[in-house]
Protein backbone atom coordinates (compact mmCIF):
# COMPACT_ATOMS: atom_id res chain seq x y z
CA UNK A 1 0.00 0.00 0.00
CA UNK A 2 1.13 3.62 -0.92
CA UNK A 3 2.63 5.51 2.30
CA UNK A 4 0.42 7.34 4.30
CA UNK A 5 0.90 11.24 4.90
CA UNK A 6 0.16 12.35 8.98
CA UNK A 7 -2.99 13.92 7.87
CA UNK A 8 -4.79 10.67 6.58
CA UNK A 9 -6.67 9.96 9.46
CA UNK A 10 -8.39 6.90 7.86
CA UNK A 11 -8.04 4.32 10.46
CA UNK A 12 -6.34 5.48 13.62
CA UNK A 13 -6.94 2.68 15.63
CA UNK A 14 -4.48 -0.16 15.30
CA UNK A 15 -3.68 -3.37 16.82
CA UNK A 16 -0.34 -2.30 17.32
CA UNK A 17 1.82 1.38 16.42
CA UNK A 18 5.02 1.32 16.21
CA UNK A 19 7.23 4.07 16.29
CA UNK A 20 10.41 4.54 13.94
CA UNK A 21 10.72 3.27 11.00
CA UNK A 22 14.38 2.38 11.26
CA UNK A 23 16.18 -1.33 10.87
CA UNK A 24 13.91 -2.45 14.00
CA UNK A 25 10.87 -1.38 13.34
CA UNK A 26 10.81 -2.16 9.46
CA UNK A 27 11.19 -5.80 10.44
CA UNK A 28 8.95 -5.47 13.29
CA UNK A 29 5.93 -3.87 11.05
CA UNK A 30 6.81 -7.07 8.22
CA UNK A 31 6.49 -9.35 11.12
CA UNK A 32 3.44 -8.82 12.71
CA UNK A 33 1.07 -7.94 9.47
CA UNK A 34 2.61 -11.12 7.47
CA UNK A 35 -0.30 -13.44 8.49
CA UNK A 36 -3.02 -10.56 8.18
CA UNK A 37 -4.45 -11.29 11.81
CA UNK A 38 -3.56 -7.66 13.32
CA UNK A 39 -3.89 -4.39 12.48
CA UNK A 40 -0.14 -2.17 12.46
CA UNK A 41 0.64 1.54 12.13
CA UNK A 42 4.24 2.30 11.52
CA UNK A 43 5.16 5.84 12.22
CA UNK A 44 8.67 7.68 10.90
CA UNK A 45 9.31 11.48 11.34
CA UNK A 46 11.69 11.60 8.05
CA UNK A 47 10.13 11.24 4.55
CA UNK A 48 10.52 8.31 1.85
CA UNK A 49 13.87 6.56 0.95
CA UNK A 50 13.65 7.79 -2.50
CA UNK A 51 16.60 10.10 -2.70
CA UNK A 52 18.44 7.75 -5.57
CA UNK A 53 21.41 8.22 -2.76
CA UNK A 54 20.10 5.71 -0.50
CA UNK A 55 20.26 2.52 -3.26
CA UNK A 56 23.04 3.56 -4.59
CA UNK A 57 26.55 2.63 -2.06
CA UNK A 58 28.66 5.52 -2.82
CA UNK A 59 25.61 7.58 -2.08
CA UNK A 60 26.06 8.08 1.73
CA UNK A 61 28.76 10.39 0.75
CA UNK A 62 25.86 12.75 -0.05
CA UNK A 63 22.32 11.41 1.59
CA UNK A 64 24.85 10.46 5.18
CA UNK A 65 24.90 14.08 5.68
CA UNK A 66 21.95 15.83 4.13
CA UNK A 67 19.61 16.84 6.71
CA UNK A 68 16.24 15.70 5.09
CA UNK A 69 17.17 12.17 5.58
CA UNK A 70 19.16 12.46 9.04
CA UNK A 71 18.85 13.88 12.45
CA UNK A 72 21.94 15.87 12.75
CA UNK A 73 22.50 15.60 16.67
CA UNK A 74 25.67 16.43 18.53
CA UNK A 75 27.33 15.06 21.21
CA UNK A 76 28.15 17.56 25.05
CA UNK A 77 31.39 18.08 25.07
CA UNK A 78 33.89 16.17 26.96
CA UNK A 79 37.75 15.48 27.79
CA UNK A 80 37.69 12.49 25.84
CA UNK A 81 36.80 14.91 22.73
CA UNK A 82 39.17 17.58 23.72
CA UNK A 83 36.27 19.66 24.49
CA UNK A 84 34.74 19.21 20.82
CA UNK A 85 30.84 18.56 19.92
CA UNK A 86 30.78 15.30 17.77
CA UNK A 87 28.34 15.92 15.22
CA UNK A 88 26.55 12.29 14.54
CA UNK A 89 24.24 11.43 11.43
CA UNK A 90 21.17 8.61 12.58
CA UNK A 91 19.23 7.85 10.03
CA UNK A 92 15.48 9.92 9.33
CA UNK A 93 14.01 8.12 6.64
CA UNK A 94 12.29 4.66 5.97
CA UNK A 95 14.92 2.02 6.77
CA UNK A 96 16.31 4.64 9.64
CA UNK A 97 20.32 4.28 9.38
CA UNK A 98 20.35 1.16 7.63
CA UNK A 99 19.35 3.51 4.71
CA UNK A 100 22.81 5.83 5.13
CA UNK A 101 25.01 4.09 7.38
CA UNK A 102 28.40 1.85 5.99
CA UNK A 103 26.18 -1.32 4.96
CA UNK A 104 28.81 -3.60 7.36
CA UNK A 105 26.98 -6.89 8.46
CA UNK A 106 28.55 -7.88 11.97
CA UNK A 107 26.74 -10.04 14.89
CA UNK A 108 29.31 -9.84 17.85
CA UNK A 109 30.59 -12.85 19.74
CA UNK A 110 28.87 -15.56 21.50
CA UNK A 111 30.12 -14.10 24.52
CA UNK A 112 27.81 -10.83 23.99
CA UNK A 113 25.14 -12.78 23.97
CA UNK A 114 25.79 -15.12 27.06
CA UNK A 115 27.05 -12.20 28.77
CA UNK A 116 23.26 -10.58 28.16
CA UNK A 117 21.45 -13.15 30.02
CA UNK A 118 24.16 -13.62 32.79
CA UNK A 119 22.70 -10.23 33.50
CA UNK A 120 19.14 -11.79 34.29
CA UNK A 121 18.16 -11.88 31.08
CA UNK A 122 16.77 -15.00 30.07
CA UNK A 123 16.26 -16.22 26.69
CA UNK A 124 19.02 -14.13 25.24
CA UNK A 125 21.96 -16.27 25.56
CA UNK A 126 23.50 -17.05 21.94
CA UNK A 127 21.96 -20.32 21.67
CA UNK A 128 18.87 -18.47 22.00
CA UNK A 129 19.41 -15.58 19.69
CA UNK A 130 21.38 -17.41 16.78
CA UNK A 131 18.14 -18.52 15.43
CA UNK A 132 16.99 -14.99 14.86
CA UNK A 133 20.05 -14.01 13.38
CA UNK A 134 19.97 -16.93 10.72
CA UNK A 135 16.23 -16.30 10.51
CA UNK A 136 16.48 -12.56 8.80
CA UNK A 137 19.52 -13.11 6.60
CA UNK A 138 19.74 -14.64 2.79
CA UNK A 139 23.42 -15.01 2.69
CA UNK A 140 25.03 -15.52 -0.45
CA UNK A 141 28.09 -16.95 -0.53
CA UNK A 142 30.21 -19.47 1.93
CA UNK A 143 27.66 -20.10 4.25
CA UNK A 144 28.13 -23.05 6.94
CA UNK A 145 24.62 -24.18 7.99
CA UNK A 146 25.59 -24.42 11.51
CA UNK A 147 25.81 -20.54 11.88
CA UNK A 148 24.40 -18.55 8.66
CA UNK A 149 20.92 -18.28 7.38
CA UNK A 150 20.07 -18.57 4.16
CA UNK A 151 16.24 -18.18 3.45
CA UNK A 152 15.90 -15.12 4.81
CA UNK A 153 15.18 -11.26 3.50
CA UNK A 154 18.29 -9.39 3.88
CA UNK A 155 20.68 -10.77 1.59
CA UNK A 156 24.25 -10.44 2.94
CA UNK A 157 27.19 -10.67 -0.14
CA UNK A 158 30.82 -10.60 0.12
CA UNK A 159 32.98 -7.58 -1.30
CA UNK A 160 33.14 -8.81 -5.23
CA UNK A 161 35.53 -5.54 -5.50
CA UNK A 162 39.35 -6.07 -4.94
CA UNK A 163 41.79 -3.40 -4.55
CA UNK A 164 45.86 -3.92 -3.98
CA UNK A 165 45.89 -1.87 -0.86
CA UNK A 166 43.09 -3.98 0.33
CA UNK A 167 45.06 -7.22 -0.35
CA UNK A 168 48.23 -5.73 0.99
CA UNK A 169 46.22 -5.20 4.59
CA UNK A 170 44.79 -9.10 4.50
CA UNK A 171 48.11 -10.31 3.58
CA UNK A 172 50.32 -7.71 6.19
CA UNK A 173 47.69 -8.48 8.53
CA UNK A 174 47.93 -12.27 8.68
CA UNK A 175 51.81 -11.68 8.89
CA UNK A 176 51.06 -9.98 11.98
CA UNK A 177 49.15 -13.44 12.86
CA UNK A 178 46.27 -11.87 12.46
CA UNK A 179 44.26 -14.69 10.17
CA UNK A 180 42.68 -14.44 7.16
CA UNK A 181 39.18 -15.38 8.11
CA UNK A 182 36.68 -16.75 6.01
CA UNK A 183 33.48 -15.89 7.95
CA UNK A 184 34.36 -13.63 10.97
CA UNK A 185 29.87 -13.93 11.70
CA UNK A 186 30.67 -17.80 12.00
CA UNK A 187 32.64 -19.87 14.75
CA UNK A 188 35.58 -17.17 15.60
CA UNK A 189 35.86 -13.54 14.92
CA UNK A 190 39.51 -13.28 15.14
CA UNK A 191 41.23 -12.30 11.73
CA UNK A 192 41.19 -10.08 8.68
CA UNK A 193 39.03 -9.58 5.35
CA UNK A 194 36.77 -8.67 3.45
CA UNK A 195 33.54 -7.02 4.92
CA UNK A 196 30.34 -8.80 3.92
CA UNK A 197 27.67 -6.23 3.49
CA UNK A 198 23.53 -5.91 2.68
CA UNK A 199 24.87 -4.75 -1.03
CA UNK A 200 23.19 -6.98 -3.87
CA UNK A 201 23.65 -6.27 -7.61
CA UNK A 202 25.67 -2.76 -6.90
CA UNK A 203 22.75 -1.64 -4.15
CA UNK A 204 22.23 -0.80 -1.03
CA UNK A 205 19.38 -3.08 0.90
CA UNK A 206 18.37 -0.98 3.36
CA UNK A 207 15.71 -2.63 6.03
CA UNK A 208 12.81 -0.77 3.98
CA UNK A 209 13.65 -2.65 1.04
CA UNK A 210 14.41 -6.32 2.78
CA UNK A 211 11.65 -5.96 5.14
CA UNK A 212 9.07 -3.25 4.76
CA UNK A 213 8.68 -2.67 1.04
CA UNK A 214 7.17 -6.02 0.70
CA UNK A 215 5.11 -5.71 3.29
CA UNK A 216 4.00 -2.42 2.41
CA UNK A 217 1.62 -4.57 -0.30
CA UNK A 218 -0.89 -5.39 2.58
CA UNK A 219 -3.89 -3.79 3.45
CA UNK A 220 -3.35 -4.32 7.14
CA UNK A 221 0.47 -2.18 7.51
CA UNK A 222 -0.27 1.87 6.98
CA UNK A 223 3.23 3.19 7.40
CA UNK A 224 3.19 7.14 8.09
CA UNK A 225 6.07 9.58 6.77
CA UNK A 226 6.43 12.95 7.93
CA UNK A 227 5.00 11.62 11.50
CA UNK A 228 6.82 13.24 14.79
CA UNK A 229 6.37 11.64 17.91
CA UNK A 230 5.52 14.10 20.06
CA UNK A 231 4.84 11.51 23.33
CA UNK A 232 2.98 8.01 24.12
CA UNK A 233 -0.41 8.45 25.40
CA UNK A 234 -1.40 6.65 28.50
CA UNK A 235 -5.07 5.77 30.77
CA UNK A 236 -3.12 5.30 34.01
CA UNK A 237 -0.15 2.97 33.17
CA UNK A 238 -1.32 1.73 30.06
CA UNK A 239 -0.15 2.97 27.13
CA UNK A 240 -2.96 3.32 24.71
CA UNK A 241 -1.22 5.17 21.17
CA UNK A 242 0.95 8.05 20.44
CA UNK A 243 0.60 11.43 19.61
CA UNK A 244 2.69 12.86 16.64
CA UNK A 245 3.03 15.89 14.49
CA UNK A 246 4.11 16.70 10.79
CA UNK A 247 6.24 19.72 12.45
CA UNK A 248 6.64 22.58 14.97
CA UNK A 249 3.51 24.23 14.84
CA UNK A 250 1.72 21.25 12.96
CA UNK A 251 -1.77 20.35 14.15
CA UNK A 252 -0.95 17.38 16.74
CA UNK A 253 -2.78 13.89 15.81
CA UNK A 254 -2.82 10.49 18.25
CA UNK A 255 -3.18 7.04 16.91
CA UNK A 256 -4.16 4.54 19.28
CA UNK A 257 -2.91 1.19 19.70
CA UNK A 258 -5.23 -1.49 20.96
CA UNK A 259 -2.58 -4.14 21.84
CA UNK A 260 0.67 -1.95 22.47
CA UNK A 261 2.89 0.61 21.60
CA UNK A 262 6.38 -0.74 20.25
CA UNK A 263 9.46 2.02 20.45
CA UNK A 264 11.78 1.13 17.76
CA UNK A 265 13.23 4.73 17.45
CA UNK A 266 16.65 4.41 18.51
CA UNK A 267 18.93 4.99 21.15
CA UNK A 268 18.89 8.39 20.86
CA UNK A 269 15.12 9.14 20.38
CA UNK A 270 13.54 6.45 21.89
CA UNK A 271 14.43 7.47 25.80
CA UNK A 272 14.11 11.28 24.68
CA UNK A 273 10.38 10.23 23.74
CA UNK A 274 9.93 8.38 27.12
CA UNK A 275 10.74 11.60 28.98
CA UNK A 276 8.56 13.93 27.20
CA UNK A 277 6.28 11.38 28.08
CA UNK A 278 6.21 11.33 31.73
CA UNK A 279 8.33 8.20 32.13
CA UNK A 280 12.19 8.72 33.25
CA UNK A 281 14.26 9.98 35.96
CA UNK A 282 10.94 12.23 37.59
CA UNK A 283 13.96 14.94 39.23
CA UNK A 284 14.69 15.29 34.73
CA UNK A 285 11.38 15.23 34.29
CA UNK A 286 10.14 18.14 36.74
CA UNK A 287 13.00 20.52 35.33
CA UNK A 288 11.26 20.22 32.30
CA UNK A 289 7.74 20.61 33.57
CA UNK A 290 6.66 17.58 32.04
CA UNK A 291 4.24 15.67 34.53
CA UNK A 292 5.37 12.26 35.49
CA UNK A 293 3.88 9.48 34.70
CA UNK A 294 6.23 6.85 35.61
CA UNK A 295 9.86 6.66 37.73
CA UNK A 296 12.23 4.93 35.77
CA UNK A 297 15.79 6.24 36.66
CA UNK A 298 17.50 4.50 33.93
CA UNK A 299 15.63 5.74 30.78
CA UNK A 300 18.43 7.38 28.45
CA UNK A 301 21.24 6.41 31.13
CA UNK A 302 24.20 3.63 30.38
CA UNK A 303 24.65 5.38 26.80
CA UNK A 304 27.81 3.89 25.07
CA UNK A 305 29.05 4.22 21.36
CA UNK A 306 32.44 2.81 19.42
CA UNK A 307 34.94 5.87 19.53
CA UNK A 308 36.48 5.38 16.18
CA UNK A 309 39.93 6.50 15.22
CA UNK A 310 41.28 6.94 12.23
CA UNK A 311 45.00 6.99 10.85
CA UNK A 312 45.84 8.23 7.02
CA UNK A 313 48.63 7.55 5.13
CA UNK A 314 49.70 9.27 2.24
CA UNK A 315 50.71 6.55 -1.00
CA UNK A 316 52.07 6.26 -3.79
CA UNK A 317 52.18 3.86 -7.06
CA UNK A 318 48.81 3.45 -6.66
CA UNK A 319 45.21 4.37 -7.53
CA UNK A 320 43.05 5.16 -4.82
CA UNK A 321 39.50 5.93 -4.24
CA UNK A 322 40.31 9.70 -4.02
CA UNK A 323 41.42 9.65 -7.50
CA UNK A 324 38.97 7.12 -8.94
CA UNK A 325 36.02 8.94 -7.76
CA UNK A 326 36.66 12.02 -9.86
CA UNK A 327 36.65 13.07 -13.44
CA UNK A 328 36.44 10.77 -16.19
CA UNK A 329 37.00 7.53 -14.25
CA UNK A 330 34.13 8.36 -12.04
CA UNK A 331 32.53 7.68 -15.16
CA UNK A 332 33.89 4.43 -15.99
CA UNK A 333 33.21 3.43 -12.37
CA UNK A 334 29.54 4.32 -13.06
CA UNK A 335 29.82 2.49 -16.36
CA UNK A 336 30.71 -0.47 -15.14
CA UNK A 337 27.88 0.18 -11.79
CA UNK A 338 25.01 -0.06 -14.77
CA UNK A 339 26.50 -3.01 -16.01
CA UNK A 340 26.37 -4.83 -12.25
CA UNK A 341 30.34 -5.12 -12.46
CA UNK A 342 31.92 -4.50 -9.76
CA UNK A 343 32.45 -0.85 -9.06
CA UNK A 344 33.99 2.19 -6.22
CA UNK A 345 30.40 3.04 -6.65
CA UNK A 346 28.84 -0.52 -5.14
CA UNK A 347 31.76 -0.51 -2.03
CA UNK A 348 31.35 -0.05 1.62
CA UNK A 349 33.05 3.00 3.47
CA UNK A 350 35.47 0.32 4.74
CA UNK A 351 36.05 -2.47 2.64
CA UNK A 352 38.76 -4.91 4.12
CA UNK A 353 38.28 -5.53 8.03
CA UNK A 354 40.39 -6.99 11.05
CA UNK A 355 39.33 -8.36 14.43
CA UNK A 356 42.64 -8.51 16.88
CA UNK A 357 44.33 -8.14 20.21
CA UNK A 358 45.09 -4.80 21.07
CA UNK A 359 47.76 -6.44 23.04
CA UNK A 360 49.46 -9.94 23.49
CA UNK A 361 47.67 -10.43 26.71
CA UNK A 362 44.48 -9.40 26.17
CA UNK A 363 41.83 -12.13 26.84
CA UNK A 364 40.40 -11.92 24.29
CA UNK A 365 39.94 -9.93 20.65
CA UNK A 366 39.24 -6.33 21.65
CA UNK A 367 40.08 -3.73 18.57
CA UNK A 368 37.37 -3.80 15.32
CA UNK A 369 39.78 -2.34 12.07
CA UNK A 370 38.10 -0.99 9.31
CA UNK A 371 40.14 -0.26 6.33
CA UNK A 372 39.68 1.53 3.02
CA UNK A 373 42.07 2.28 0.54
CA UNK A 374 40.66 5.80 0.23
CA UNK A 375 40.68 8.72 2.79
CA UNK A 376 38.76 11.73 3.55
CA UNK A 377 39.57 15.43 4.51
CA UNK A 378 39.17 15.49 8.79
CA UNK A 379 38.87 11.96 8.46
CA UNK A 380 35.45 12.10 8.56
CA UNK A 381 33.58 10.57 5.54
CA UNK A 382 32.26 12.99 3.13
CA UNK A 383 34.72 14.80 1.10
CA UNK A 384 37.81 12.87 -0.19
CA UNK A 385 41.10 14.06 0.18
CA UNK A 386 43.20 15.94 -2.90
CA UNK A 387 45.79 13.74 -2.47
CA UNK A 388 46.14 9.81 -2.34
CA UNK A 389 46.00 8.04 0.89
CA UNK A 390 44.74 4.54 2.66
CA UNK A 391 42.79 4.93 6.05
CA UNK A 392 42.15 2.32 8.45
CA UNK A 393 39.69 3.06 11.52
CA UNK A 394 39.58 1.09 14.84
CA UNK A 395 37.53 1.05 17.74
CA UNK A 396 37.14 -0.55 20.98
CA UNK A 397 34.77 -3.67 20.97
CA UNK A 398 33.28 -3.50 24.56
CA UNK A 399 34.16 0.06 25.88
CA UNK A 400 33.74 0.96 29.73
CA UNK A 401 32.98 4.39 29.67
CA UNK A 402 28.77 5.12 29.71
CA UNK A 403 26.96 8.34 29.53
CA UNK A 404 23.51 9.47 28.92
CA UNK A 405 20.77 10.49 26.45
CA UNK A 406 18.42 13.24 28.16
CA UNK A 407 15.83 15.57 26.68
CA UNK A 408 16.32 19.44 27.13
CA UNK A 409 13.00 20.93 26.78
CA UNK A 410 9.29 19.73 26.62
CA UNK A 411 9.89 20.97 22.76
CA UNK A 412 9.66 17.56 20.84
CA UNK A 413 11.30 19.12 18.62
CA UNK A 414 14.52 20.12 20.61
CA UNK A 415 17.54 18.22 20.31
CA UNK A 416 18.08 15.68 23.19
CA UNK A 417 21.37 15.98 25.30
CA UNK A 418 24.13 12.93 24.39
CA UNK A 419 26.57 12.73 26.37
CA UNK A 420 28.46 9.18 25.63
CA UNK A 421 31.89 10.31 28.26
CA UNK A 422 34.39 8.73 25.25
CA UNK A 423 37.83 7.76 26.87
CA UNK A 424 36.17 8.67 30.41
CA UNK A 425 37.42 4.99 31.92
CA UNK A 426 41.33 4.75 32.04
CA UNK A 427 41.07 1.21 30.52
CA UNK A 428 39.89 2.77 27.55
CA UNK A 429 42.32 5.62 27.29
CA UNK A 430 44.88 2.90 27.63
CA UNK A 431 43.19 0.59 24.76
CA UNK A 432 43.08 3.26 22.30
CA UNK A 433 47.06 4.22 22.67
CA UNK A 434 47.26 0.32 21.94
CA UNK A 435 45.38 0.90 19.04
CA UNK A 436 47.16 3.06 17.35
CA UNK A 437 50.24 1.63 17.77
CA UNK A 438 48.55 -1.73 16.43
CA UNK A 439 47.37 0.32 13.54
CA UNK A 440 50.96 2.03 12.90
CA UNK A 441 52.50 -1.68 12.39
CA UNK A 442 49.28 -3.03 10.46
CA UNK A 443 49.97 0.15 7.86
CA UNK A 444 53.49 -0.21 7.67
CA UNK A 445 53.93 -3.73 6.68
CA UNK A 446 56.62 -5.39 4.44
CA UNK A 447 53.02 -6.20 2.19
CA UNK A 448 52.53 -2.22 2.02
CA UNK A 449 55.53 -0.76 2.39
CA UNK A 450 55.97 -0.06 -1.18
CA UNK A 451 53.05 2.41 -1.46
CA UNK A 452 53.84 4.35 1.74
CA UNK A 453 55.15 8.04 0.96
CA UNK A 454 54.27 9.40 4.56
CA UNK A 455 52.25 9.10 7.89
CA UNK A 456 49.84 12.25 7.67
CA UNK A 457 47.67 11.09 10.82
CA UNK A 458 48.73 10.78 13.30
CA UNK A 459 52.15 12.28 12.35
CA UNK A 460 55.38 10.01 12.33
CA UNK A 461 56.39 12.05 15.41
CA UNK A 462 53.71 11.21 17.48
CA UNK A 463 55.41 8.10 19.22
CA UNK A 464 54.67 8.52 22.73
CA UNK A 465 51.56 7.57 24.39
CA UNK A 466 50.30 10.98 25.64
CA UNK A 467 51.07 12.47 22.02
CA UNK A 468 48.91 9.48 20.57
CA UNK A 469 45.84 9.74 23.48
CA UNK A 470 45.46 13.29 22.43
CA UNK A 471 45.46 12.36 18.62
CA UNK A 472 42.83 10.45 19.65
CA UNK A 473 41.00 12.94 21.70
CA UNK A 474 41.58 15.49 18.63
CA UNK A 475 40.48 13.46 16.11
CA UNK A 476 38.13 10.59 17.34
CA UNK A 477 34.64 10.45 16.41
CA UNK A 478 31.13 8.53 16.45
CA UNK A 479 31.24 5.30 15.04
CA UNK A 480 26.79 5.97 15.14
CA UNK A 481 26.38 2.72 17.04
CA UNK A 482 24.50 3.83 20.00
CA UNK A 483 23.34 1.83 22.44
CA UNK A 484 22.10 1.06 25.80
CA UNK A 485 20.00 3.75 26.66
CA UNK A 486 16.87 1.76 27.88
CA UNK A 487 18.78 -1.28 29.36
CA UNK A 488 17.26 -4.54 29.54
CA UNK A 489 17.36 -6.27 32.95
CA UNK A 490 15.37 -7.91 36.28
CA UNK A 491 12.59 -5.80 37.79
CA UNK A 492 15.45 -5.60 40.90
CA UNK A 493 17.75 -3.54 38.77
CA UNK A 494 17.41 -0.55 39.29
CA UNK A 495 18.33 0.92 36.42
CA UNK A 496 16.90 -1.55 33.77
CA UNK A 497 13.79 -0.32 31.69
CA UNK A 498 12.83 -2.78 30.14
CA UNK A 499 12.30 -6.88 31.26
CA UNK A 500 13.54 -10.06 28.93
CA UNK A 501 10.12 -9.79 26.82
CA UNK A 502 11.23 -6.08 26.03
CA UNK A 503 8.19 -5.04 28.18
CA UNK A 504 8.98 -1.72 30.16
CA UNK A 505 9.29 -2.20 33.77
CA UNK A 506 5.67 -1.12 35.69
CA UNK A 507 4.03 -0.17 32.84
CA UNK A 508 1.66 -1.53 30.75
CA UNK A 509 0.91 -2.30 26.60
CA UNK A 510 4.30 -0.59 26.25
CA UNK A 511 7.46 -2.84 24.74
CA UNK A 512 10.83 -1.32 23.19
CA UNK A 513 12.59 -3.41 20.60
CA UNK A 514 16.01 -1.17 19.77
CA UNK A 515 19.42 -1.32 20.30
CA UNK A 516 18.46 1.05 23.34
CA UNK A 517 17.43 -2.33 25.24
CA UNK A 518 20.93 -3.88 24.70
CA UNK A 519 22.47 -4.46 28.14
CA UNK A 520 26.08 -4.62 26.75
CA UNK A 521 28.01 -3.52 23.68
CA UNK A 522 28.07 -6.37 20.67
CA UNK A 523 31.80 -6.82 19.56
CA UNK A 524 30.69 -4.81 16.00
CA UNK A 525 28.92 -3.05 14.24
CA UNK A 526 25.00 -2.65 15.78
CA UNK A 527 22.58 -3.17 12.71
CA UNK A 528 22.55 -6.93 12.39
CA UNK A 529 22.45 -7.05 16.58
CA UNK A 530 19.64 -4.67 16.39
CA UNK A 531 17.24 -6.85 13.59
CA UNK A 532 18.03 -9.84 15.82
CA UNK A 533 16.38 -7.64 18.66
CA UNK A 534 13.32 -6.61 16.72
CA UNK A 535 13.51 -10.21 14.97
CA UNK A 536 13.00 -11.54 18.50
CA UNK A 537 10.48 -9.12 19.98
CA UNK A 538 7.88 -10.32 16.82
CA UNK A 539 8.00 -13.43 18.41
CA UNK A 540 7.81 -12.30 21.88
CA UNK A 541 4.86 -9.78 21.19
CA UNK A 542 2.54 -12.34 19.16
CA UNK A 543 3.33 -14.76 21.92
CA UNK A 544 5.18 -17.28 19.79
CA UNK A 545 7.17 -20.28 21.38
CA UNK A 546 10.50 -19.80 20.70
CA UNK A 547 12.56 -21.70 18.22
CA UNK A 548 14.71 -24.61 19.33
CA UNK A 549 17.64 -23.07 20.92
CA UNK A 550 20.71 -24.02 18.42
CA UNK A 551 24.41 -25.00 19.87
CA UNK A 552 26.98 -25.24 17.00
CA UNK A 553 29.91 -27.11 17.58
CA UNK A 554 33.49 -25.45 16.53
Amino acid sequence: MPTASPGDASGDSFDYVIVGAGAAGCLLAHRLSEDGRHTVCLLEAGPPDRSPFIHIPAGFIKVGYDPRYTWSFSTEPGEGTAGRRITTQLGRTLGGSSSINGFNYTRGVPADYDGWAARGNPGWAYADVLPYFKRTERRIGAADPRWRGTDGLLPITDCDWRHPLCDGFIDGADALGIPRDTDYNASDQAGAGYYQRWIQHGRRVSAAKAFLAPAMRRPNLQVRTGAHATAVRFDGRRATGVRFRAAPGAPERTVSARREVILCAGAANTPKLLQLSGVGAPALLQSLGIAPVHALPGVGEGLQDHFMVRSIVRVQGVQTINGTARGWRLLAEIGKWMARRPSVLAISPSVAYAFAKSRPDAPAVDLQFHFSPGSYASGIAGRLDDFPGMTLGFYQLRPESAGFVRATSADPFAPPAIQPHYLAAEGDRRTVVDGLRLARRLLHTPALQRYIAADEAPPASATSDEALLDYARQRGGTAWHFMGTCRMGPADDPMAVVDAELRVHGLEGLRIADASVMPAMPSGNTGAPTMMVAEKAADLVQGRVAPPREFPQV
